[in-house]
């Protein structure tokens, strides 16, 4: 595909774990990411609007017409979701991807395509900070991290399947400098309530990370030093050399793969 710079809706899938899938299971691995997206992408009525498509070995890179957003960050994700659910049935090493959503602008040339827009919309699925959030869920099959632009035009209004309280914003350090994605694990129910009720998230003021751990053990399971309670609607902890919290967001660095 060859021509200017043009706009669109881009999506990053990547296969959480994919490095440690030996040889003669990959090519099952990589039948089945194709076989739950693309199915997810018809369901959603938008497998004819991509614009652009890459293969990336564990995963997809693809460019959709931005003309309907609120069906890939809606629909699209809901159905994908549904779909790892239903083939995750039939396997003993369950197929988890993560989702990096962006648009803007991309230009395509001979071998593929390219722009700031592609790098961030890969770079924010594939952080150290969504991978340890998605870890730390192990029954989720599926994490989506969305750009702050995307959230700001799309998510916060709501709609088909869009559920805004249901996100929740990171602060993560990329190539370009520190960015705010939010991300959401379809399936789970909403964050906690607001400071002050049962299973709050803590505040400033609160005792902290540790004293809120250690409040939650009989109600959470543990990653590490990552503390998920009440079926993951309070994370926080860390996770290596990253620092995160379900209410305020995390540090960390990630990049494109």
């Amino acid at each position: 595909m060859h021509g200017g710079t043009q706009y669109g809706f881009i999506i990053n899938v990547d296969t959480q774990g994919s490095g440690t899938t030996p040889d003669p299971d990959r090519p099952a691995l990589r039948e089945r990411i194709y076989r739950v997206v693309e199915d997810a992408l018809a369901k959603a009525d938008i497998a004819d609007a991509r614009l652009a498509q890459e293969d990336r070995g564990d995963g997809i890179l693809a460019v959709v017409e931005p003309h309907r957003p609120g069906s890939i960050v809606g629909e699209w994700t809901e159905y994908l979701h549904q779909n790892l659910r239903q083939v995750n049935r039939e396997l003993d090493r369950p197929l988890r991807l993560r989702a990096g959503l962006g648009v803007g602008p991309f230009t395509p040339d001979g071998h593929g395509f390219s722009g700031a827009a592609v790098d961030l919309a890969c770079r924010i699925g594939n952080c150290e900070e969504a991978k340890a959030v998605l870890a730390a869920v192990p029954d989720a099959p599926l994490l989506v991290a969305v750009t702050d632009r995307l959230h700001q035009d799309v998510v916060r209004h709501g709609g088909r399947w869009i559920e805004p309280a249901h996100y929740r914003q990171y602060r993560v350090r990329l190539k370009e400098g520190e960015q705010q994605p939010w991300f959401t694990i379809p399936g789970l129910g909403a964050p906690p309530p607001a400071a002050g009720h049962d299973g709050a998230a803590p505040t400033p003021e609160d005792p902290g990370p540790t004293a809120a751990r250690r409040r939650d053990d009989s109600a959470g399971f543990h990653f590490g030093n990552v503390t998920a309670s009440d079926s993951a609607q309070v994370l926080q902890g860390q996770f290596g050399d990253i620092t995160f919290d379900h209410r305020r967001g995390g540090t960390g660095s990630g990049g494109r793969s």
